[in-house]
């Protein structure tokens, strides 16, 4: 049977589409490259906020038009795990819905269906895994150069806002030799860059050994042959000890970059919306990091309109991005998810509210990204190759830049490349978001 995967939302979703299609592969079935030559189209959705939503349904809505040639629907992901029950009263169109936690089913399922009858069960969202489950090697779908590497799942933060305990459950590290055995086998097929993920990669290891153990990871990873790259994502600013910054300084392969989710800068809000960090914190961790490695470029993500965010606390954050100037920052306007302690507060922002200030404060970092950019004119970069256009201009990132996130950069070469190549481009103009160079014969800095 040949299955074609459509994946939406977040980098862990990724992984779990290569953990099915591993799975997959080893029962004999095959990866359709597009839903009209498969047998069964596997929807693997996300449940995070109200736009993720939308798109998810619209993507099964999209799909199930391949029934009609009698191809198989199924839906797994954050959508189902929270929803499967309304999904499945809803949508007669789908013939399975899958839990985050019940991919391991997907082989017996198909087997069911090639023998001609579907599962005597529709809804498979019920179980929650108390370790983190190790399925087997998985199967690439996206390119070959570049891999995210889950360190953990699920989370215990319980952000007031937040659902994602409620749909991947409580906080499970994976022991450090499965991590590093993973890396290696993506290193032996390719990779060169290791992107590492989880709802919370700076809590890796407090389950497991008690302690905050990406410190120890991140040099084990470094020693593994083919790894040019490593990059974090998702650590919560209060985990930050000086222990993984010094880690972080002293291992070359790990990129002048994290990805620290903050949120706000009023210390109200942050109270409500149940972090532990405060604003001096916040400024604190920039400052240690920042001290550290003076070329590090941070990340972070903001929510506006939060319940009982007035005026004063929208111009506290507004200030503070001003003066704290990250290189790279996304901004969502506060989502009211049904199930969350935050949906039930009083102060809910009307939605013009929260939209005006979300776009006030990405009018800011536009100006600060700009200003950042025309500070590399003139400098040579080591860049990673992922693509060509259409006039022939290669396409690239930085070590401070994530993909699909992040600013991009636009050059030309006068020698063939290839994507996963590492070259120096001399920066020669800049935008907001992107860089424009050319091939250098110079070594990058």
């Amino acid at each position: 049977m040949k299955v074609y995967i459509d994946t939406l939302g977040c980098p862990k979703n990724s992984i779990d589409s290569e953990t099915a299609a591993g799975l997959l592969a080893r029962a004999g079935h095959g990866i359709a490259e597009t839903p009209e030559e498969a047998d069964a189209i596997l929807v693997n959705t996300c449940g995070f906020i109200g736009d993720a939503k939308e798109e998810s349904i619209d993507h099964i809505l999209e799909m199930a038009r391949q029934k009609a040639r009698g191809c198989l629907l199924l839906v797994s992901g954050c959508l189902a795990q929270r929803y499967g029950a309304e999904l499945a009263a809803a949508m007669p169109e789908i013939d399975v819905l899958l839990g985050v936690n019940d991919y391991a089913r997907l082989p017996e399922i198909l087997r069911e269906c090639e023998a001609g009858r579907l599962p005597e069960r529709r809804l498979y969202c019920g179980r929650e895994a108390s370790v983190y489950p190790e399925l087997g090697p998985r199967k690439r779908l996206a390119q070959p150069y570049s891999a995210y590497l889950r360190v953990a799942e699920g989370c215990d933060n319980v952000c007031t806002y937040c659902i994602i305990p409620k749909i991947r459950g409580r906080f499970r590290s994976r022991r450090k030799e499965d991590i590093l055995a993973e890396a290696k086998e993506l290193a032996s097929q390719g990779v060169k860059e290791l992107i590492l993920v989880a709802q919370d990669v700076s809590a890796y290891g407090i389950d497991l050994y008690g302690k905050y153990a990406l410190a120890e990871l991140l040099p084990a990873l470094g020693q593994i042959e083919g790894i040019r790259w490593i990059r974090l994502m998702y650590c919560y600013e209060d985990r930050i000890t000086d222990e993984l910054i010094a880690a972080m300084a002293a291992e070359p392969k790990v990129c002048r970059y994290i990805d620290i989710p903050i949120q706000h800068a009023d210390d109200g809000i942050l109270k409500a919306m149940n972090r532990r960090s405060t604003r001096a914190s916040i400024e604190d961790t920039l400052a240690r990091l920042r001290a550290a490695m003076p070329e590090i470029r941070i990340r972070t993500t903001l929510i506006t309109g939060f319940p009982g965010e007035r005026q004063a606390q929208f111009r506290a954050l507004y200030d503070f991005v001003e003066k704290s100037r990250f290189q790279r920052l996304g901004i969502f306007a506060y989502s009211r998810e049904e199930g969350t302690a935050a949906a039930e507060m009083p102060g809910q922002v009307r939605r013009d509210v929260k939209e005006r200030r979300r776009e006030k404060i990405m009018q800011l970092q536009q100006r600060i990204s700009l200003e950042y950019n025309q500070a590399l004119v003139g400098r040579t970069l080591e860049v990673l190759v992922e693509g060509i256009d259409e006039e022939g201009c290669y396409l690239g990132r930085t070590e401070y830049d994530a993909p699909e996130i992040d600013c991009g950069v636009v050059f030309r070469s006068d020698r063939a490349l290839h994507p996963g190549d590492f070259v120096p481009v001399r920066i020669t103009d800049a935008y907001d978001y992107d860089l424009v160079g050319e091939i250098s014969h110079e070594s990058a800095e």
